[in-house]
């Protein structure tokens, strides 16, 4: 089914019109109670499934994406993103740079409570980027986002100044994206890796909704902060339920056992057309799909079989019959929800098995003994391929190994659990070649994913590491002028779409699944809606 790509425009499939609701937080006290139309009701709980056990502590090496939408309610960042998608006020009221760009003072809120009672101060900002982020030992999850960041320093209690190594026009919005404050109280005087209490069990935050309960494998059921500062949530309790089969996801959900969540399996749309209790939102993302190939190994270094790789693979097939329609063929990391940076001048590579065969050959690789894999100085070309249970993922693995296999490669899957393939392939960056997606926030900085000082240990999966693409990119940190950014980044696009540091398969559009009656959810993707979840409301 052919499906019309819209950029910056929501849609609804459901045989309901969504009702009109509120986004105003009501100020009544706690417990149920119903209000008139448009009025937020007080009151009911939700569930939200997650594909495995979480870490709940942003930073934590093994805090990726099942962490990610749990800690994004637990804590609080000094900025969220607007319900706009730009920047806006969150631990921070207000925020300024200096003239050279190289220092940004932050206003903090003040009278903010962590949950147990301790106060909110700037010690908690510094400590955790000075002690957590900047601590190039601990590898924390997310400190390549930060390689220009120097030091933290707090000018009062409720003042913080950024200081950075060289101007960076993205920080607030990156401060946006799963950058949460943690509590110094709870975390210095040791290694906050090893502190199982805080990561495991009971976490601390400051965010609207804090633990109550926690067990492994099955669910985190979390409760409202009253005190909390955006003023207390509409929803008494929040649960994450651990399913990590989509299938089973669309189940519970027809079931009225789930109440939102992203579809993973797109082809699930049909069997939730006919149910009067379910609506499907479609959201453009700033997200793109992409396949690593492991720098490390020297098979992948030639550009040409990088090339191959992605002329190999028909990426529109699988964003027809797997994506459904919603999703569009990637040339490069720059979104198209970005449209003052996105650019698709730059260098295709369509479905072509033959041309694929050709610059395999080029590269020296070549079926020489007729047993139709291709080969060089006598090593066939074999390579293992990772991926992790999640959605459609096992799926699209599948596919991706065929058409490898038609043009003379040997490809084994290997297929993990999610937190086995986050230690295995993102901590210890044992694989040959992976497929994922990266999310980041709604600003054409993509550094940390590309940085050459990012590769090894950073978010530079493939290990990539090219002077030229670190200059481009460095520059487009540095620019704050629209125009002259806009330019910087079509030029790094059509650079990357030459050297392909990652083969880029597709950017998806999100589709949520929503119970029909939980209202107060912003029109926006699925990350930043958490951030209003304290405006959320049943309507029943």
């Amino acid at each position: 089914m052919k499906k019309l790509w819209q950029i910056s425009i929501l849609f609804i499939v459901s045989v309901l019109v969504l009702a009109a609701c509120s986004s105003a937080q009501s100020d009544e006290g706690s417990g149920e109670s119903s209000g008139a139309e448009g009025e937020a009701v007080k009151g009911g709980e939700i569930a939200i499934p997650i594909a495995a056990d979480p870490t709940f502590n942003t930073w934590h090496p093994n805090a990726y994406a099942e962490s990610n939408v749990v800690n994004r309610i637990i804590f609080t960042g000094l900025t969220k993103p607007g319900k706009d998608l730009s920047p806006s006020p969150a631990l921070a009221e207000e925020w300024s740079a200096s003239e050279d760009g190289n220092v940004w003072t932050f206003k903090l809120r003040q009278g903010v409570k962590w949950h147990d009672g301790e106060d909110f101060t700037a010690d908690d900002v510094a400590f955790t980027f000075n002690d957590l982020v900047l601590d190039e030992s601990l590898g924390s999850n997310g400190a390549s986002n930060y390689k220009s960041l120097e030091e933290v320093v707090v000018v009062d209690d409720y003042t913080v100044e950024f200081h950075l190594e060289r101007p960076w026009a993205a920080l607030p919005a990156y401060l946006a994206f799963n950058s949460e404050i943690m509590p110094e109280h709870k975390l210095s005087g040791g290694d906050p890796w090893d502190n199982v209490e805080f990561n495991k069990k009971n976490p601390v935050g400051t965010g609207p909704y804090k633990m109550d309960t926690y067990t492994s494998g099955q669910s985190v059921s979390l409760v409202k902060n009253e005190e909390f500062y955006e003023g207390e949530p509409n929803l008494d309790k929040v649960t994450y339920k651990i399913v990590p089969d989509s299938n089973t996801q669309i189940a519970q959900a027809i079931s009225k056992e789930l109440d939102i969540f992203v579809m993973e399996d797109k082809s699930a749309i049909e069997r939730i057309e006919s149910s009067n209790d379910l609506e499907v939102v479609a959201a453009d993302i700033t997200r793109y799909f992409w396949i690593a190939l492991n720098q490390e190994d020297e098979r992948f270094t030639d550009a040409k079989v990088r090339q191959a790789f992605t002329h190999a693979i028909d990426r529109q097939a699988i964003v027809d019959s797997v994506l459904q329609g919603y999703g569009k063929v990637a040339h490069g990391p720059i979104t198209p929800d970005q449209q003052a940076f996105y650019t698709d001048e730059v260098q295709q590579y369509p479905y072509d098995v033959e041309l694929a065969k050709q610059l395999l050959s080029e590269a020296g690789w070549e079926d020489s003994d007729g047993d139709g894999v291709v080969d060089k100085d006598g090593e066939p070309f074999k390579i293992v391929f990772d991926i992790a249970i999640q959605g459609d993922l096992e799926r699209i693995a599948q596919l991706v190994q065929q058409y490898l296999i038609e043009v003379g490669i040997d490809v084994e899957l290997n297929v993990l659990e999610w937190n086995a393939m986050i230690q295995k392939n993102i901590i210890e960056r044992d694989y040959e070649m992976m497929l994922n997606w990266w999310s980041y926030p709604t600003d054409p900085d993509v550094y940390a994913q590309y940085g050459s000082e990012n590769a090894g240990t950073g978010n530079n999966i493939p290990g990539y590491q090219d002077a030229k693409l670190d200059e481009l990119l460095q520059q487009g940190q540095a620019t704050s002028d629209p125009e002259e950014r806009a330019e910087v980044y079509r030029e790094a696009q059509e650079y990357m779409a030459e050297t392909l540091p990652y083969i880029y398969l597709w950017y998806p559009q999100e589709l949520q699944l929503r119970n029909a009656n939980l209202q107060g959810v912003p029109d926006t993707y699925f990350g930043a809606t958490l951030h209003y979840i304290y405006e959320w409301y049943l309507d029943e």
